[in-house]
């Protein structure tokens, strides 16, 4: 939020400097972005009177300026304004300044011949307005040569960010009354001349849906003037970011951004029959103050009347009932709506106002009246017309709480000593009210204020919270003992794993559209965020990939030729009785070329389904799953290709990882070129250690005998999976056979249909002697007999 010094001195009294507010701002918790000095970038403009105008010889809209600074002798300026006289007084722009609308250095040059010393501005130039008819005109009074920026009244500009919780700052009364609770002056109200009210309201308004508005209090003022709103209120805007409209609107958004208070004018002679508080009906659409249309659904508040929607309650007005040069009668409006109605709303239409974002983080619910009295007088003063009487519909909720408070808790919760008196002072200085017995009554306003601990929290904050003493964390004596998890370590450990094999980690959001979350639930109920940040964003994943595929997608767009992604995450899934559940993963993506084009390899090689399974396989050794007794299963999900995925097991049931090449509809649902494989990595399903035994590696000690090698020939059955033949081979004799491996798999010529021939090399390991001819054979024929289990038949 951002407002000048000069706004901030009409509700503080104080001498601080702009460097002394933003370091009180920082200490009690309201960050400073940033300090803007208009008086740096007027730097060099001055006030000056046009003593002649002559037309210019070479140019029929240009003229020849005699202009006086008050020193020397006058200047001669080239300006081509309509509104340049002789006698006129105005901004100079000398030799050197910059011009800030367009960050051009005025220098001396000649213009169709003619000198120029500088350069006579416009109020947009100068980046006050948007007015750009002519050169700007002060006063008679406007002392010539004087700095314009002093003149002007220019103001240091403060941005501050507000955190969330902190609604009651979103106007420059809160950071005020912050600043004088601080010590930084004393906290005052501006005052204006209450206004009052002249006969019944003329229009009806009503409520017809309470949860959505609680309350809408009104009034009519008639015979108003709408022109230009006063400078001041125009500075204040300007410091702001705000760009002045006009006297009404002005009013309205200078009363959000100094009180906090969102409200709205509506022209009288536009609107047919009550304002109603309603939700929306299917499929009515509004055209928004910012020119767009918008289409409504029944979950949505607005405001209407007999013709029609007028108003997306607390985000944005209407155009058709907006208030322009020639209203005459107008409506104002301040009501209370729900936080969590205005958030819906907003996220649906992907519309963000300064209204939303104050509703949405929960306004001052006892501000109405008050409100609105502020609004009317501050029209009224400017624009005349007659009030008529307030008419209110519905009451605000009553949010206000009293809490039980222990002074002696902010020493042992904060970690600093403050006084009992110190403490009921600051407390006093935020408007809360103490009692003798420390029952604390909060204002309606502080919705974060749930607890005894959020009271230490606004004593420490603004008694300082620098002054507040480091302390050591206790430890114990000693080696630290780890503290990491088994499951942290586990992840360190694949994490490592997967760095080094080339795999780039990626971090990517947990949300998902529901689409695409969707698209990988495999019959889970998912988990639906009531509250998310965008409609985008609703679903929390339920898979890593659908992240990691975006991320592939993205890099492709821009170029990348491969991507080899990972990530280690959550899933997040509804139980069966509707509890919330997460489970730690890990999942990969390969994308795009595994090796570019040479003179070695030809054309560029793609991914595929092995590709996925050896990293999956290296993970999981990795982790300390026991690869060699997995089995390697069909069923690895519909997003998957049949016939090039598969899930690794151990046991029928409990699935370790699951791999392949992606099916082309999940390619196409995530707008990605294929070939794609992928792997997801379950960590919760890889057994645990039984005991601390064998933490540290055994002492490598070399077989002291040589190793025998075997081949075997099999005929098998061509559905057999290869996987299957080497694990029953590999357990024939798990004292000799220390490896297995298939080395060859033949289909064709002198093999018979609908089988297939798959050679095993099988690694024979001596203990304390060599292996006799006889010890091999019957080895041998316990591989053949193990192999004949699964219907393989010996080759040779």
């Amino acid at each position: 939020m951002k407002f000048s010094l000069e706004w901030l001195h009409d509700f503080l009294e104080t001498d601080a400097s702009v460097a002394q507010v933003a370091a009180a701002l920082n200490a009690i918790g309201h960050e400073v972005e940033g300090i803007e000095d208009p008086a740096e970038t007027l730097a060099g403009f001055r006030v000056a009177e046009v003593l002649e105008a002559a037309p210019h010889p070479d140019a029929d809209k240009l003229q020849v300026l005699s202009v006086s600074t008050g020193e020397g002798e006058p200047m001669q300026i080239v300006c081509g304004a309509p509104n340049a006289r002789a006698g006129m007084k105005g901004v100079l722009g000398l030799p050197g300044a910059i011009v800030p609308a367009n960050g051009m250095r005025l220098r001396k040059s000649a213009i169709r011949g003619i000198e120029s010393n500088g350069m006579m501005c416009s109020v947009r130039e100068l980046e006050l307005g948007d007015e750009h008819g002519g050169i700007i005109e002060l006063p008679e009074d406007a002392p010539v040569g004087a700095d314009f920026a002093a003149y002007h009244g220019a103001s240091p500009v403060l941005d501050v960010a507000i955190t969330p919780n902190r609604p009651d700052c979103m106007g420059v009364m809160g950071i005020a009354r912050d600043l004088a609770a601080a010590g930084i002056g004393t906290f005052r109200l501006p005052a204006l001349a209450p206004v009052t009210g002249e006969g019944a309201c003329p229009v009806e308004v009503r409520i017809e849906d309470a949860d959505g508005c609680p309350a809408w209090y009104g009034r009519v003022i008639r015979g108003v003037a709408n022109g230009a709103s006063p400078e001041w209120m125009q500075r204040r805007l300007l410091s702001a970011g705000q760009r002045p409209i006009s006297a009404i609107v002005d009013a309205t958004n200078y009363l959000m951004f100094a009180y906090g208070r969102p409200a709205h004018a509506y022209d009288l002679a536009k609107l047919a029959g009550p304002l109603v508080a309603r939700r929306a009906r299917d499929g009515e659409k509004v055209l928004a103050l910012n020119e767009k249309t918008y289409t409504l659904d029944p979950t949505m508040t607005v405001i209407a009347d007999d013709a029609g929607v007028h108003d997306i309650a607390g985000i944005m007005g209407g155009e058709h009932s907006g208030v322009t040069a020639e209203t005459r009668d107008i409506v104002l409006e301040i009501a209370y709506f729900d936080p969590e109605h205005i958030g819906v709303t907003g996220r649906k239409l992907g519309l963000a106002s300064d209204a939303r974002t104050r509703f949405e983080r929960g306004v001052d619910p006892a501000f109405l009246d008050e409100g609105l009295a502020l609004l009317t007088a501050l029209i009224v003063e400017t624009c005349g017309g007659t009030a008529s009487e307030v008419v209110r519909a519905g009451s605000p909720p009553d949010t206000a709480r009293t809490v039980a408070f222990d002074p002696g808790l902010t020493r042992r919760l904060g970690g600093v000593e403050i006084a009992a008196d110190e403490q009921r002072r600051i407390l006093g200085a935020l408007d809360f009210a103490a009692g003798d017995d420390w029952q604390v009554a909060c204002p309606a306003r502080r919705h974060d204020i749930e607890g005894p601990a959020d009271l230490v929290e606004e004593v420490v904050r603004i008694h300082g919270l620098d002054k507040i003493e480091s302390m050591p964390l206790p430890r114990a004596e000693g080696v630290a003992r780890p503290t990491a998890t088994p499951l942290q370590q586990l992840e360190r450990k694949v994490r490592r794993s997967a760095a080094a094999r080339g795999l780039n980690e990626a971090v990517t959001w947990s949300f998902l559209p529901m689409a695409e979350a969707g698209h990988f639930a495999d019959g889970h109920d998912l988990w639906v965020l009531e509250n998310p940040i965008s409609e985008d964003m609703k679903a929390m994943r339920p898979s890593l990939l659908p992240g990691l595929l975006a991320a592939a997608r993205r890099n492709a767009d821009r170029g990348a030729a491969g991507s080899r992604l990972f990530e280690i995450g959550r899933r997040y899934f509804r139980g069966p009785d509707g509890a919330s559940d997460e489970k730690p993963t890990l999942g990969l993506v390969l994308a795009g070329e595994k090796r570019a084009r040479g003179w070695a390899g030809g054309k560029a090689q793609g991914f595929d389904a092995y590709d996925a399974k050896a990293e999956a396989l290296a993970l999981l050794e990795a982790a300390g799953a026991p690869v060699g007794n997995l089995m390697v299963m069909g069923e690895a999900g519909p997003q998957f290709h049949p016939g090039q995925s598969a899930t690794l097991r151990l046991g029928p049931k409990n699935v370790l990882a699951r791999f392949g090449t992606l099916h082309p509809n999940t390619l196409k649902a995530f707008d990605i070129d294929g070939p794609v494989v992928a792997a997801e990595l379950f960590l919760d399903a890889i057994p645990a250690r039984k005991s601390a035994a064998g933490f540290a590696r055994p002492a490598y000690a070399p077989p002291a005998l040589q190793a025998v090698m075997r081949d075997f020939a099999f005929l098998v059955p061509a559905e057999l999976a290869a996987g299957d033949l080497v694990r029953a081979v590999r357990g024939a004799d798990k004292a000799a056979i220390v490896d297995a491996r298939v080395f060859d798999v033949f289909t064709g010529q002198g093999v018979e249909p609908g089988h297939k021939s798959v050679a095993v090399e099988v690694v024979l390991q001596p203990g304390e002697k060599s292996f006799t001819d006889a010890e091999i054979k019957a080895i041998s024929d316990k591989v053949v007999a193990a192999a004949g289990k699964l219907g393989a038949e010996l080759r040779a």
